[in-house]
């Protein structure tokens, strides 16, 4: 009995152990957040006080507002929105399609094809900057949305690897007597796989999700009218054209940061088991 006891008190100890150790990890990296919150609610003149207020008082509302209509939110919210769905769709469909090619079709020069598709991800986004660039001035696509959103109907290498694992954990057997009774390999993809792969397909979407709405230098790069700017560059102007404006910056950060932060915390559980599951087979 008494060793039972002391092996229970031993792993009764160690998940408390460790669960002290994740909710302490975890006040540190909510730290930034809160400060920001904290800071969006406060009077100028209360955001450099010594002692610094993690509280404040009186809380300022207005902030918001004044924030909104400085970096016409609401515009720019239309085409971040605009360009995330677009991105999200076509990234989900056409990797997807690529990865059940590379998964369930034999066919000549598919190892060699997609040792290939890896190799692009070896590559960094700034060698290829300066050339797709070039490449899209010379259709006369800069100045448009085009350049944002063309690239992810063309799929992506690392969501390619991603959905390519998870769906070589899908039984052959499935595969098979479904094409013994006549289904062809697309009704095999939308019909059998696509199903079974919701978990996977939800980790896809949510980091491209992020990646989209976060992105800045793409936008920046292509777009060139102030109307068309997603909310990320439009931050970005708002803290060039008002350097002193902090509790205003720390308002419009809240709002952008806030759907990423509420879109992970609802799909947690989604987004670890796609993530986990993905690796199961090589």
């Amino acid at each position: 009995m008494r060793l039972s006891e002391s092996k229970a008190f031993r792993e009764s100890f160690g998940r408390m152990l460790t669960h002290a150790t994740l909710i302490a990890l975890s006040a540190v990296f909510l730290l930034p957040f809160f400060w920001m919150v904290s800071t969006s609610l406060k009077e100028e003149a209360d955001i450099f006080k010594l002692p610094p207020e993690w509280i404040p008082d009186p809380i300022k509302w207005a902030n918001y507002p004044d924030a909104i209509g400085t970096i016409a939110f609401g515009p720019c919210l239309r085409n971040t929105l605009y360009v995330c769905v677009i991105v999200v769709l076509g990234t989900a469909l056409s990797s997807s399609l690529v990865a059940y090619s590379f998964s369930r079709i034999r066919w000549p020069g598919r190892d060699v094809a997609f040792i290939a598709v890896l190799s692009t991800m070896m590559l960094p986004y700034q060698t290829t900057l300066i050339p797709l660039f070039v490449l899209f001035k010379a259709v006369g696509w800069t100045g448009s949305f085009k350049p944002l959103w063309v690239p992810a109907l063309f799929g992506n290498a690392f969501y390619i690897f991603l959905l390519r694992q998870f769906f070589m954990t899908v039984p052959a057997d499935l595969t098979d007597a479904a094409r013994i009774d006549g289904c062809s390999e697309f009704g095999i993809y939308s019909r059998i796989i696509l199903p079974l792969a919701k978990p996977a397909l939800a980790t896809v979407i949510l980091f491209t999700f992020i990646w989209t709405w976060s992105d800045f230098l793409n936008p920046l790069i292509y777009l060139q009218d102030d109307r068309q700017y997603t909310l990320a560059v439009a931050l970005q102007q708002f803290q060039s054209h008002h350097e002193m404006a902090w509790a205003q910056l720390m308002a419009a950060s809240t709002m952008i940061a806030a759907p990423i932060v509420a879109l992970f915390f609802f799909t947690q559980r989604t987004f670890i088991q796609g993530v986990t599951l993905t690796g199961m087979k090589g």
